[in-house]
C-alpha cells in the first residue's frame, strides 16, 4: 500500500466521523452512501486495509513488550506526541487531567472509572492549553512505571513529565486534587511554573484548624506557607472547597453575596480544558467498533490530531471556520492524492482499450455479480480486469483529450 493510497484511508475515517451512518457499509449504500468515500476507494479494498492494520513489526513485538506495554503503536504514537509539543506555543494557562477513550477491547491495562460516562476505556494523561483545547503534550497510562522512584507520587510524576516542555516560561497549571500538592508546588516554582488546583480535604498537608465541620455559609479561610496558599471556602454549610496555589499571594474576596475569594474564581476560570477538548473529540469522533485496542488507540489520536490540525488552521490563517467543514475539506485533501491516480490510471486503461483491436475471445461468467445472474462475458473491466456482463457494466462518455487529462 503506497502513501497516497493510507491518507485515503484516513481520510475515509474522518469522513464516517463527521457523517454518521448506522454501520460502516452503508457508507457505501445508496440510500446511505457517501459520493465522497465511493469515489475514493471500494468498500471490499477498505475493510482488507483495515483488517490488516498493523503500527509495529509483529516478529520484534514479544521482546518489546517485555519493557514497554504500549509497543503495539508506541513508536507511531511517540512520533504523534512529539509533533503536538513541536508546532505550537501554548498560551499562559495549561490544564492537565485525565483522559478515558470508551473501549471495551482485550487490552492489559484497561480501566474501570465509575465516575465516568463511559466506565471502561484506555486512560491517557493529557496537558492541553485553555484558551484554543489544542493538545500540548498527551501519554498513555499502562500501569505501573518501574522507571519512577519509589519515593515520587505517580501524579507528581505525571505533571512533570507533561508539562517539561513548557517549563522555565512562567506559565501556570491548572489540575484536581489528584495531582496537586505542595512537593509538587515547590518543584513547578523552581522551574518558574506556578500551580492553582483543588486539594482533597483527607489530604495530609491540610491543617487540622482547616478541617472543621458546619462552617458557615461562604465564609472563607487563609492558609499560607513560603510556597503555596490554601484557601477555604465554605460553599455552604455541607460543602467546603479547598484550593491551593502558588501564584496567588494576597487572597481578596469578591463583592457579591457568595464573597467568593480570587482563587476560587480563578480556578472555576481555568479547569475546564481538558473536559472541553473532550467533548469537542467526541462530538466528531472516528471511533468505531474494534476488538483491538491498537486500532482503539490509532481512533484517539486521529481525533486529537484533527482537533490540533483545526487550532493550527485557526492560528495560521486567522479564520473562524465551522469544525466540521475544516474535517470535511481536510479529509477530501488527504485523498485528492489517491483519487488523482486512480483517475489517471483509469484513464490509462480507458485508451489501452480503445487502442487494441477486438479479437473474439472466450467467454466466462460474470465475475461482478451485482445485478446479473452469472451471465457470460466476453470482456474485462478497465480497473480490476474481473469479466463483466452487459448489466453489470457502466456507460463511458465520449471525451476529448483535454477533458480527459
Amino acid at each position: 500500500m503506497a502513501v497516497p493510497e493510507l491518507m485515503a484511508f484516513i481520510a475515509i475515517i474522518i469522513w464516517r466521523g463527521v457523517k454518521k451512518v448506522p454501520s460502516l457499509s452503508d457508507n457505501w449504500s445508496k440510500m446511505y452512501g457517501n459520493k465522497e468515500i465511493m469515489a475514493t476507494m471500494a468498500r471490499d479494498r477498505f475493510q482488507k486495509i483495515m483488517q490488516h492494520l498493523r503500527f509495529d513489526c509483529k516478529d520484534t513485538r514479544h521482546e518489546r513488550v517485555q519493557t514497554d506495554r504500549f509497543a503495539a503503536i508506541s513508536e507511531l504514537w511517540e512520533s504523534f506526541r512529539k509533533n503536538c509539543v513541536k508546532f505550537y506555543r501554548p498560551g499562559r494557562h495549561i490544564t492537565i487531567d485525565e483522559q478515558l477513550y470508551p473501549s471495551k477491547t482485550r487490552c492489559p491495562f484497561l480501566q474501570y472509572i465509575a465516575t465516568k460516562p463511559d466506565k471502561f476505556g484506555i486512560k491517557f494523561w493529557v496537558a492541553c492549553d485553555l484558551k484554543s483545547k489544542y493538545i500540548c503534550n498527551v501519554y498513555p497510562y499502562v500501569g505501573k512505571d518501574p522507571s519512577r522512584p519509589k519515593e515520587e507520587r505517580l501524579s507528581e510524576s505525571v505533571v512533570m513529565k507533561l508539562i517539561e516542555p513548557f517549563l522555565d516560561q512562567g506559565r501556570t497549571v491548572t489540575t484536581d486534587n489528584f495531582f496537586t500538592s505542595i512537593s509538587l508546588s515547590k518543584k513547578l516554582l523552581s522551574r518558574k511554573t506556578t500551580i492553582i488546583g483543588t486539594v482533597n480535604k483527607i489530604h495530609r498537608e491540610i491543617p487540622p484548624s482547616a478541617k472543621v465541620k458546619n462552617c458557615s455559609e461562604f465564609s472563607t479561610q487563609v492558609f499560607t506557607t513560603t510556597n503555596a496558599t490554601l484557601t477555604v471556602y465554605a460553599a455552604s454549610r455541607k460543602k467546603t472547597v479547598y484550593v491551593m496555589s502558588s501564584m496567588h499571594g494576597l487572597i481578596q474576596t469578591e463583592d457579591t453575596h457568595k464573597k467568593k475569594p480570587t482563587t476560587i474564581t480563578q480556578y472555576n476560570k481555568t479547569k475546564c480544558g481538558v473536559d472541553s477538548m473532550d467533548q469537542m473529540v467526541r462530538e466528531y469522533s472516528v471511533r468505531a467498533g474494534t476488538r483491538r485496542w491498537p486500532v482503539a488507540v490509532f481512533y484517539n489520536m486521529v481525533d486529537m490530531a484533527a482537533l490540533n490540525a483545526y487550532v493550527l488552521y485557526q492560528a495560521c490563517t486567522g479564520r473562524k471556520e465551522r469544525r466540521p467543514d475544516f474535517l470535511m475539506q481536510l479529509a477530501s485533501e488527504l485523498a485528492a492524492s489517491h483519487v488523482t491516480a486512480k483517475q489517471i490510471e483509469r484513464d490509462n486503461g480507458l485508451r489501452k482499450q480503445a487502442a487494441e483491436p477486438e479479437e473474439p475471445a472466450k467467454r466466462k461468467k460474470c465475475q461482478v455479480r451485482n445485478q446479473c445472474r452469472k451471465n457470460l462475458a466476453a470482456k474485462r473491466c478497465v480497473e480490476c480486469s474481473k469479466f463483466t456482463c452487459g448489466m453489470c457494466k457502466k456507460e463511458e462518455p465520449w471525451r476529448c483529450k483535454v477533458c480527459a487529462d
